[in-house]
């Protein structure tokens, strides 16, 4: 349901958004598509079950800025080298961010003390960035809440900007489209 509420939050900033697994993804005719960027969503399994989940690693280089969501974020930091484990403690509801540095992905994302309320919702987290990649923004329990490569423009964040409960996450979304795919 949180991928259904992606798309809808990229339809409401005005740009047509499809939902497709990525199992799906016809990677040779991805080109002509005329494809933005990818936004890889939250979900309920874990990266490192893999009898479970397998993830087409093509997508990696297909030189699209990529959004990974939650469980997306988890996927993206595994399969670019960095590590995901089980937290201490699931983490649900409400935490507060703070930002360690700059980026286009928060652009008027935090307030004026760099601080925001975001929605967590996971039991397994990022717990060693991938090469190249750089923490944009922390919580109390999650070190690697939001983090970067911008060379290849690849991003993860831990929380969910799509519900409301997360402050100002449609900016955030809307930086995503705009200033890093550069969508209009």
């Amino acid at each position: 349901q949180l991928t259904q509420l992606i798309a809808r939050r990229i339809r409401e900033l005005g740009v047509f958004s499809e939902i497709i697994s990525h199992k799906k993804i016809n990677i040779k005719n991805i080109k002509k598509q005329n494809i933005g960027g990818i936004i890889l969503s939250g979900g309920p399994l874990n990266v490192y079950q893999k009898k479970k989940f397998t993830f087409n690693k093509k997508i990696l280089k297909l030189g699209l800025p990529i959004l990974g969501i939650c469980f997306g974020h988890q996927i993206l930091s595994k399969e670019l080298g960095g590590k995901v484990n089980k937290s201490n403690h699931r983490e649900f509801g409400l935490a507060q961010i703070n930002k360690v540095s700059n980026s286009k992905l928060i652009k008027n994302f935090f307030n004026k003390k760099n601080k925001n309320n975001v929605w967590m919702s996971h039991a397994d987290q990022v717990s060693k960035m991938p090469k190249n990649f750089k923490i944009v923004a922390s919580s109390k329990n999650s070190k690697l809440t939001i983090i970067e490569n911008s060379k290849d423009k690849f991003y993860g964040v831990q929380f969910h900007p799509e519900v409301t409960h997360t402050s100002k996450g449609k900016i955030l979304l809307r930086n995503f489209l705009f200033l890093i795919c550069g969508l209009k």
